[in-house]
């Protein structure tokens, strides 16, 4: 279990070191840092992108909306309409071919759902490490500004003393007076 602890610190330790390196090439090339965030989206797979649509369709109003549609008019017409009409309803109460379609539905439905949940973790995980970069490289970039405001205010400060002391020198000139 330890090593298994020390294999992940040391992983994000080389992760944030190759951060490191990542922005201090980019502060040095006076370059954005930021990716094209469609880039992602462009090297998707067809089962990647298929996926995603089945998830974005399978958890929307629409999807639940026209289910419960499908199941309420597959109830009322075995149910009720053929039951009336005097055909034999194709299945019966307790719905039994329903249920097995409601089966093959949620298996093939819940890992398509998943391979999507893992995609976008991934897409997650390459947004964090972005913003992660990002944060660093603008600390930095303040940081550097700081000393570059703390560099003018020393040489304003010190052009001020030289004027002072020229003004003062100026004075003393004017009434005789020994520094």
């Amino acid at each position: 279990m330890r090593t298994s602890r020390k294999d992940y610190l040391a992983h994000i330790e080389e992760l944030q070191k190759r951060s490191g390196d990542t922005v201090a090439k980019h502060i040095a090339e006076r370059r954005a840092l930021t990716p094209n965030q469609h880039a992602a989206e462009d090297d998707a797979t067809f089962g990647q992108r298929a996926a995603d649509a089945v998830a974005s369709f399978g958890g929307s109003w629409t999807f639940i909306m026209l289910f419960a549609l499908v199941l309420v008019s597959w109830v009322v017409l075995n149910s009720f309409l053929l039951t009336r009409v005097g055909a034999k309803p194709f299945d019966p109460y307790p719905y039994i071919l329903l249920n097995l379609f409601l089966s093959m539905l949620a298996s093939i439905q819940a890992p398509v759902i998943l391979m999507s949940q893992n995609r976008q973790g991934e897409i997650d995980r390459l947004n964090a490490q972005n913003d992660y970069e990002i944060n660093l490289k603008a600390e930095l970039e303040i940081m550097a500004l700081h000393e570059k405001m703390d560099a003018l205010k020393m040489h304003k400060i010190t052009e001020m003393q030289h004027e002072q002391l020229r003004l003062l020198h100026a004075l003393c000139q004017s009434h005789k007076v020994g520094i």
